[in-house]
């Protein structure tokens, strides 16, 4: 029984919380000033919110008829029927404020085809010119991301040809250090040559130096011992 309690209650104030949507949600209607796409979202929203108010409703309903108690089952049928009025109350409210809105949107709408003519030219032409305007923007800032692009490529363009001519620079010294470097090695092997031919005409001087002071002191050995 308490269970059933609870169910009822929760029942009651949401079928409260629905009725309380539908009366903001018509007075929203009443207030719709457009375009007519706006009102009928709003009647959208109105018609889901009856829907959900009236299975509500029906559950409360069928809980009454399920109660043990006579007076129980009196008490929730008889609030039933309060709620039932109450939307059918909120519904005729809705029907009024969605056609008041109607009306004053066609009257909005026909006072702007009679007087709105010009202001509407205006309008596109305002339009058209800034259309206009952005394609001109537009245009020149391609204009300029060209003139950038052709930039960066005339610079990648110096930039390799400085850095083909420097390669090309780098390649003849190497060359030229290789040459030095065979020079070099030539003339150490000429010094080498040359030193190593000194030291044989030195060692020939020497012997020829010995051979002739031999000779000389052979002479005159045999000349001494001739006047003896």
């Amino acid at each position: 029984m308490a269970s059933s309690d609870v169910h009822v209650r929760i029942c009651e104030q949401e079928i409260i919380k629905y009725d309380l949507e539908i009366k903001a949600l018509v007075q929203d209607v009443n207030e719709c000033i457009g375009p007519h796409v706006t009102l009928t979202e709003l009647n959208a929203k109105v018609k889901a919110k009856f829907n959900n108010l009236r299975l509500r409703i029906q559950d409360l309903d069928q809980m009454g008829r399920e109660q043990d108690k006579e007076s129980d089952k009196l008490a929730l049928l008889s609030e039933v029927d309060r709620h039932r009025k109450q939307m059918l109350s909120n519904q005729t409210a809705w029907r009024k404020a969605n056609l008041a809105s109607k009306l004053s949107l066609d009257n909005l709408e026909k006072e702007s085809l009679l007087y709105g003519g010009d202001s509407e030219l205006r309008h596109r032409k305002v339009t058209k010119e800034g259309l206009a305007q952005t394609s001109s923007d537009i245009t020149e800032s391609l204009m300029s991301i060209s003139r950038m692009m052709s930039q960066q490529v005339t610079q990648s363009e110096e930039t390799m040809t400085t850095l083909a001519t420097s390669s090309q620079a780098v390649l003849e010294t190497n060359d030229e250090f290789k040459a030095m470097t065979g020079t070099i090695q030539l003339g150490r092997k000429l010094i080498t040559k040359y030193n190593r031919r000194e030291l044989t005409d030195k060692l020939l001087i020497f012997l020829a130096l010995a051979l002739f002071l031999a000779t000389v002191f052979y002479i005159l050995k045999k000349r001494f011992f001739f006047f003896l």
